[in-house]
């Protein structure tokens, strides 16, 4: 379905692009393969406005004209729906090349590589490797390995609410979680899915590596406003753990947890091979404590460590 519709807008567009007069909705609909085959009248409007509406939203300007027998037209003016000239300078231009290395998915990197072909093609200047004799050392990448990732970004795209299971980090077993996702942010190399869960009616944030088996689309369109990507950021921060209102005590194993100690507003040695910090506490704490094992262990707030245990009991539970 997802195909037809994309041809019907595409054969509609070329059309409305490559009339020199207005056309009618009785000549749009004898030109259209998939209008000639819409049942009756009434089918074809509803699909014909719904797609008008759609190549409205993607950004064609299309023109409603009336003749003078009182029948509306429509039309699509070249010079209206013309991008204007590429217009780059050679920091721009290495800006775009370095984030074109940054995917490593065939799937990505293909559509990377095209776009950059086209710019080159309208213009835009060859610009040099910033990282070129330094490939061994540092390259840019963004690891993609969950298999979430994909439908999701697709999801993401075409606004489709979708369907998956999801084990959460103190669960033992994985839930169904229905939801109308709004982004795909990376933060601390783990990618995160913010969106709308319709069986808890609010924001929620899933970490990608966390969901079992397939994502499934579903065709109804959403349900809760979709914030802009500022807040989404700050959405997805905040559930990561980037946010802290209070401050934890932690014991970790002396040259071990670098990133812990990079966060730490303090650091006191605590013998016995341990140190002791004290570092941010704000929502995900706990789980990112765990990621580091056996060699942290947590002193306080009660309810922090608390929470570590569950993490760590649903682990070893499997």
């Amino acid at each position: 379905m997802a195909i037809a519709k994309a041809e019907r807008l595409m054969n509609l567009a070329l059309c409305l692009l490559g009339t020199r007069r207005p056309l009618s909705k009785r000549e749009l609909r004898g030109s259209i393969e998939a209008y000639m085959e819409a049942g009756n009248d009434e089918s074809f409007n509803r699909m014909f406005e719904r797609d008008k509406d759609d190549l409205r939203e993607l950004g064609l300007v299309i023109e409603t004209v009336e003749n003078l027998e009182g029948e509306t037209g429509y039309l699509a003016r070249r010079d209206s729906n013309r991008l204007p000239p590429v217009s780059l300078d050679a920091e721009e231009a290495a800006a775009l090349g370095l984030a074109a290395k940054v995917w490593q998915q065939a799937r990505l990197a293909g559509a990377a590589s095209g776009a950059l072909q086209k710019l080159r093609a309208g213009g835009m200047p060859e610009a040099g490797d910033p990282y070129e004799g330094q490939h061994s050392a540092i390259e840019p990448r963004i690891p993609v390995h969950e298999a979430a990732f994909e439908p999701l970004m697709l999801a993401c795209r075409d606004r489709r609410p979708v369907v998956f299971d999801y084990r959460k980090s103190t669960a033992a077993r994985p839930e169904t979680r229905q939801v109308e996702p709004w982004a795909l942010e990376c933060w601390r190399g783990h990618w995160y899915l913010a969106g709308y869960d319709r069986d808890r009616g609010a924001e929620r944030v899933f970490r990608l590596s966390r969901i079992t088996g397939k994502v499934k689309s579903r065709s109804a369109g959403y349900t809760a406003e979709v914030p802009d990507v500022v807040t989404v950021r700050e959405t997805v921060a905040s559930w990561a753990g980037e946010s802290a209102d209070r401050s934890a005590l932690i014991r970790l194993r002396s040259g071990a947890g670098y990133p812990l100690r990079a966060k730490a507003t303090a650091v006191r040695e605590g013998g016995d091979g341990w140190d002791e910090l004290e570092i941010p506490y704000g929502h995900g704490l706990d789980a990112w404590l765990v990621e580091f094992g056996p060699d942290v262990v947590v002193v306080g707030p009660a309810d922090l460590r608390a929470d570590v245990v569950d993490r760590l009991r649903a682990v070893a539970a499997g």
